[in-house]
């Protein structure tokens, strides 16, 4: 992991300024002499920089993202904490970890941060912007945000605006963290019963009903407690509680909310999506409960190089990362154009 440092304020979306920034980052590859072999992957709410640990099957070598032909980068977003700026940093106005004093960022403010790192590492055209879910979202505004750096535009299981459902889920998700009596404490356990929580209610939007019924049932029909579903809820919550933090889920929740690329552009979706100019491939999931296909669809109907394709899978929005065998051959094949 690489760390870049902008030592200078960075003003945010809402008028508030962080006296400096870092970026966390990983690059594979080498960048060639015209600086335009760039594949920019940007990660989704709980990953990190380190893209070929997540999407295994679809970076590395021999993939079909390969670092002996593309000059690889994927950085952490504003917010996070896994090395990026964000609440578990030290203020520097204050000389102390800012926790719930870390400013509302928005989808927008990332992708200006790593606009900032696109320059310092020399990159003069990103031959391809590729995102999920989350990324999916930085990778439409990075779009619109520099309309002649981004040449191609790769999306799966993500939409051009956050919609009422999301902020919904989201919403009850940042309760639950609410709701934990630690949350605020000045420490980096603060809310994690809650953050636990928190994720279990995301596992229900990211997996449904099929592949909950058809991998979590109980065989043993006398149970009355410690069901297999109720087991792996635990542990999934556990999980992330672990690796995770809940200051950086709540705020990074809440810039998830603020994802609409018309926005300071008209309101109008349509005509915004209309002026886009990379040649798209967008992907769309069956059981994607989440980010359901007519999302995929609404952006296929109006970027005018749009190529949009289904595929099965009874794994839900977590599809994107989990059928990489299906998705490299969508993306092999589209890149062949």
């Amino acid at each position: 992991m690489e760390e870049f440092h902008l030592d200078q304020p960075f003003r945010l979306e809402n008028g508030q300024v962080l006296a400096s920034i870092k970026i966390a980052y990983h690059t594979y590859g080498q960048l060639n002499d015209n600086a335009d072999n760039a594949v920019w992957i940007c990660h989704a709410l709980t990953a990190n920089s380190d893209v070929t640990r997540w999407w295994p099957g679809m970076v590395g070598e021999n993939h079909i993202v390969n670092p002996r032909t593309h000059f690889i980068v994927c950085a952490n977003i504003l917010g996070s904490c896994y090395g990026t700026s964000g609440p578990l940093s030290n203020n520097p106005d204050t000389g102390n970890i800012y926790f719930s004093d870390f400013p509302a960022v928005t989808i927008r403010d990332m992708v200006r941060a790593h606009i900032l790192l696109r320059q310092h590492l020399g990159i003069r055209q990103i031959a391809m912007m590729m995102g999920g879910s989350m990324g999916g979202y930085q990778a439409l505004e990075w779009c619109v945000m520099e309309p002649d750096i981004v040449r191609d535009l790769f999306l799966i299981a993500t939409s051009a605006a956050e919609t009422a459902w999301g902020v919904a889920i989201h919403t009850a998700q940042r309760l639950a963290i609410e709701a934990d009596s630690s949350w605020k404490n000045k420490n980096e356990d603060a809310g994690a019963a809650g953050l636990k929580a928190a994720r279990a209610i995301g596992i229900l939007t990211y997996r449904n009903y099929t592949i909950m019924k058809e991998k979590q049932s109980d065989p043993d029909t006398e149970k009355l407690d410690g069901y297999r579903a109720s087991s792996y809820m635990h542990y999934q919550g556990d999980k992330l509680a672990r690796r995770f933090n809940a200051y950086s889920y709540w705020l990074l929740t809440k810039a998830m909310d603020t994802h609409n690329i018309s926005r300071g552009r008209g309101g109008d979706l349509k005509k915004v999506l209309s002026s886009m100019r990379q040649r798209t491939l967008i992907i769309g999931i069956t059981s994607d409960i989440l980010c359901p296909v007519d999302e995929q669809k609404f952006i296929a109907d109006y970027i005018p190089d749009c190529a949009m394709v289904t595929i099965d899978s009874i794994y839900g929005h977590d599809g994107f990362m989990v059928e990489s065998e299906k998705v490299g051959d969508c993306l092999r094949r589209w890149m062949k154009k």
